[in-house]
């Protein structure tokens, strides 16, 4: 089907700010489902705690899936979050299976929320003069990541 819904950005523009959204797409939705096979598995002295920044993390990743897709809706593109496209093109670490111990957990998160602003950072870095809308969407997103680094980080002095 032919895209019902069309673009003010230029064809290039639109390409350049769909391929670093689809990318953020990919790893906000891998980051909420590490969140949540974390929040199921986590184990030990700080389970409580750890289990409920899990939560915060997991809603604050759907929210930004959410966000990420209508943009890429509102250019005209189509986004794909199905789950083989979100399991071959992530770019989180991932999350092993069973029971993790918390401090694995909090070292985890940490990781994947590295590798998913890294990737972030650079979609705003390329979407700067294609689209200036997605870049401010983009930055937002990697403010608030970026603080919830910094909290799991402090986890782990």
């Amino acid at each position: 089907m032919n895209s019902p819904i069309s673009s003010t950005l230029p064809d290039e523009n639109r390409k350049v700010a769909a391929d670093a959204l689809q990318n953020v797409l990919v790893d906000v939705i891998d980051l909420s489902l590490i969140g949540k096979q974390a929040h199921w598995n986590v184990v030990g002295s700080q389970f409580r705690s750890i289990h409920l920044d899990l939560d915060e993390l997991v809603t604050t990743a759907r929210e930004f899936t959410d966000q990420v897709a209508e943009r890429l809706t509102a250019i005209g593109v189509s986004p794909d979050g199905r789950v083989a496209t979100v399991a071959r093109d992530s770019g989180t670490k991932g999350f092993g299976d069973g029971w993790s111990k918390d401090t694995e957990v909090v070292a985890s998160i940490v990781g994947n929320l590295a590798a998913v602003i890294a990737r972030l950072r650079e979609g705003i870095e390329i979407t700067g003069d294609a689209d200036p809308v997605t870049q401010d969407l983009l930055i937002g997103q990697a403010a608030r990541l970026e603080q919830l680094h910094w909290m799991w980080q402090a986890q782990l002095a």
